[in-house]
């Protein structure tokens, strides 16, 4: 009997994708400072992942701007590409459709988490900082009506580019506390202008980068946008806001919706809390039966959303990838953190090899008991969760450069160690 997985599926656009899986987005860092052009590592990278059975293959942030990056180590769009920029790009996407997957460009603006390395003074819808400790993160600069338009342009143009190079499909990021996720955040943005206040505002900015996007690619090229479920903030985005959004969605041309949910300063995209108490939102109570993290907000969603709806976070079993598909709580599922322990993992699950899919970094702990992933301690759990982030992050280094994933360090050495190679990036890119 062939597994829901494998399924195809007709996308609003007329395109078709393999099946129903997907590769999510993680952040790469690997590009040169400066450079900002993905290069051979970029394609050992994706080649290992094409091979992962993944129908699509989603990139992590490609930035619009050089000045608001997310990481030292992004790719950045943010001008017409000379011969060789498109060159590079376009063994990229060969790279990860070698073996017949779809290859997907993320599109992002880091906005106020952007790295103060980077930026001491980034973007933002009003000069609202980041409530997290330590000093990683600058005050931002309200946005002037030429930045926000400055904004939109650059989304386009960079969609505009990613089907030039061959690209089969762009996501706008507007999840985990990004710019377009922090203007529909009224924690983040206190305008009173047109672009802040009520929710028809917070989500002008959106609205106006999808529709630019569309005009940019075309009617037949898979548009896909990223919208978190809800901040889980006190007074931040609300999981009823994000329904009334994916209404206003559905009345422009997105062929897939992922649902997420977090930012920096309450990472529910980690499947944990943030310093502060997360704020609870409505949802089915089957949620805490399973084991992916928003498929229920997915769910929810899916029933007023006239596009395919994607949920992302937690999954790791075939049996609960399959419930997901069958019971209409969503038409993708989106793995993440387990292509980092083992880029042929959904492969295996789909050839019956495996009954689901391992993250190794989340066998990872700063020690036992309350020093675990679980402490009732927000700082000891912030650490557990980072340091597993680290694990991810060095893996994916490790495969870029044709190494298998090391798995004898200690959390925080992985920790520390990740935060040496931002660090020593971050001064590479400010020294040229």
């Amino acid at each position: 009997m062939t597994s829901p997985l494998e399924q195809t599926l007709k996308l609003p656009c007329g395109a078709e994708l393999p099946n129903r899986l997907c590769k999510a987005a993680m952040t790469e860092q690997i590009a040169k400072p400066g450079e900002h052009l993905p290069h051979a590592g970029h394609q050992r990278l994706y080649k290992a992942w094409g091979k992962s059975g993944c129908g699509v293959l989603l990139t992590g942030n490609v930035i619009i701007d050089r000045q608001h990056l997310e990481s030292p180590g992004n790719v950045v769009i943010d001008a017409e590409p000379d011969e060789h920029q498109l060159a590079a790009l376009k063994a990229w996407a060969e790279a990860g459709q070698s073996d017949g997957a779809k290859m997907w460009m993320q599109i992002s603006h880091a906005g106020r988490q952007t790295p103060k390395n980077v930026n001491a003074e980034p973007l933002a819808p009003s000069a609202v900082p980041l409530g997290l400790p330590g000093d990683n993160f600058g005050k931002p600069r309200a946005m002037t009506e030429t930045d926000i338009r400055k904004v939109i342009e650059g989304f386009a143009r960079c969609a505009r580019v990613a089907k030039a190079a061959g690209f089969d499909g762009v996501q706008v990021h507007a999840a985990h506390g990004y710019l377009l996720s922090q203007f529909l955040n009224p924690r983040a943005n206190i305008r009173e202008d047109e672009w802040g206040g009520p929710l028809e505002n917070r989500a002008r900015l959106l609205l106006a980068v999808v529709f630019a996007v569309r005009a940019a690619v075309g009617d037949d090229f898979p548009v896909s946008v990223k919208l978190n479920s809800a901040d889980f903030q006190k007074g931040g985005f609300s999981f009823e806001e994000c329904r009334q959004v994916v209404k206003w969605l559905s009345e422009l041309k997105v062929d897939l919706l992922e649902i997420s949910g977090g930012n920096y300063e309450q990472p529910k995209l980690l499947g944990i809390d943030g310093l502060e108490r997360a704020e609870k939102e409505p949802v089915r109570e089957s949620t805490k039966a399973r084991e992916a993290y928003f498929v229920d907000y997915a769910g929810e969603v899916r029933g007023v959303a006239n596009m395919p709806v994607m949920a992302t976070g937690g999954f790791r079993s075939k049996v609960a990838m399959e419930e997901a598909l069958e019971a209409g709580l969503a038409d993708m599922i989106g793995i993440g953190a387990p292509l980092c322990t083992d880029p042929q993992g959904p492969a295996k699950m789909l050839a019956g090899e495996t009954d689901g899919v391992e993250s190794y970094a989340k066998t990872l702990r700063l020690g036992p008991g309350f020093m675990g992933p679980q402490s009732k301690v927000g700082m000891i759990k912030m650490i557990n969760a980072l340091g597993q982030m680290a694990w991810n992050y060095m893996a994916i280094l490790a495969i870029s450069e044709g190494r298998k994933p090391a798995r004898s360090r200690g959390l925080l050495s992985l920790y520390m160690a990740h935060q040496k190679r931002l660090k020593e990036q971050a001064a590479a890119l400010n020294k040229g």
